[in-house]
């Protein structure tokens, strides 16, 4: 039949598969009526940045105080950087097939709110232990003098450290961000859309140009993300990109939990 014809001439041909994909993605993307409606490609791109865009939020929210605040103080982070990190021992996966069935059972619906949960989990990490290495490795002697000129606390970690961790602190929601875009496609195995219901379906009827779609609107949206918080680092931190915090300059490898040197 045709199908066995096809898969004589991919094996005679190893370069037939692969441009039969890009040809399947090219017809995909050029056809105007895959972008509208409710399994389009405009609906699903807002789907996958709603969800990554408030799972991020909410995973700012829920580390950057306690972090920033363990921070200033120096003391229990080891502990507290030890806790949020054991949620990434459990597979994001497994976190939304265990939440589903709660949010079924209480008419939260499909899809949303148990993704949404194991990639706030995701997002935590990263966030909460670059905003407190940050905070916590401000020099000593600035914290003092800025202390001996009368600054309150408050002050001291408002006007001071934070401004002094910034760099740090959004690298941290960098890493995060990066990794819930990449991760949300797990939402279409619970009847979530976004970009990953492209990637799920092209497998599941062997449509490459579904499955490209899907694999590198992901890509691109990741590299997108990584463009926007370099940018917005270099605005918000020009005193970095100058040199003059450089000797003090850190990354964290949030997966790891070590803490780095970067040369200035």
């Amino acid at each position: 039949g045709p199908d066995h014809l096809r898969a004589v001439g991919d094996a005679v041909e190893p370069g037939g598969a692969l441009m039969d994909a890009v040809n399947e993605f090219w017809t995909f993307v050029t056809t105007a009526e895959n972008y509208w409606g409710q399994r389009g490609i405009a609906i699903r791109l807002w789907d996958h940045l709603r969800l990554a865009g408030f799972s991020v939020l909410v995973a700012s929210a829920l580390a950057l105080p306690p972090a920033i605040w363990l921070g200033h103080r120096k003391r229990g982070g080891v502990v507290a950087v030890w806790l949020v990190n054991i949620g990434r021992a459990v597979p994001s996966f497994a976190i939304i097939v265990l939440i589903f069935p709660i949010a079924l059972r209480y008419g939260l619906g499909l899809g949303f709110w148990p993704t949404a949960f194991a990639l706030v989990l995701l997002g935590i990490p990263p966030i909460f232990t670059n905003a407190f290495t940050g905070v916590r490795d401000v020099d000593a002697g600035i914290v003092e003098s800025a202390r001996g000129m009368g600054m309150r606390e408050r002050e001291v970690l408002r006007s001071v450290e934070i401004p002094a961790a910034l760099p740090l602190i959004i690298t941290g929601l960098r890493v995060s961000a990066v990794q819930v875009v990449a991760t949300a496609t797990l939402g279409a195995y619970v009847g979530f859309g976004g970009l990953g219901a492209f990637i799920v379906e092209g497998f599941a009827i062997q449509d490459d140009g579904k499955l490209l779609t899907g694999a590198i609107l992901v890509a691109l949206m990741s590299l997108v993300v990584e463009l926007v918080f370099g940018w917005a680092q270099r605005r918000l931190t020009p005193w970095a990109q100058a040199g003059v915090l450089a000797n003090r300059g850190t990354m964290v490898d949030a997966t790891m939990m070590d803490v780095e040197t970067v040369p200035a």
